[in-house]
């Protein structure tokens, strides 16, 4: 009898799983519209004897040897970052060369 029921109901998760992947409604989906702006431009005629200066745009960009992720933080895949992340601890270190914070000299050195 046990066994009867636990079929029936293994076979109720099952039927109810299958049903519940199937969508509720097949409505169509509602197509965006794209509004297209035109655009005029119109130039100035040119008066004779006014010279017309050009104007040089200069974009500075600046190359840094820090390269950062998106958010800002330095990318410690490039061998520049990984350089400048190694800090000398002042005082006694652990086994695996980090600051053993039990001395005072390391406690010290980690509030500034």
């Amino acid at each position: 009898m046990k066994k009867l029921l636990s079929l029936i109901a293994i076979a109720a998760f099952g039927l109810t799983t299958a049903f519940a992947q199937t969508p509720a409604t097949t409505a169509p989906a509602k197509a965006k519209m794209v509004a297209k702006k035109e655009v005029k431009t119109t130039t100035a005629p040119v008066k004779a004897g006014v010279k017309q200066e050009a104007k040089k745009v200069e974009t500075k960009t600046t190359t840094t040897a820090a390269k950062v992720k998106a958010d800002g933080t330095p990318d410690m895949r490039f061998k520049e970052n990984k350089a400048k992340a190694v800090t000398k601890v002042a005082g006694p270190t652990k086994k695996d060369g980090t600051a053993d914070m039990r001395y005072k000299a390391n406690k010290a050195a980690k509030k500034n």
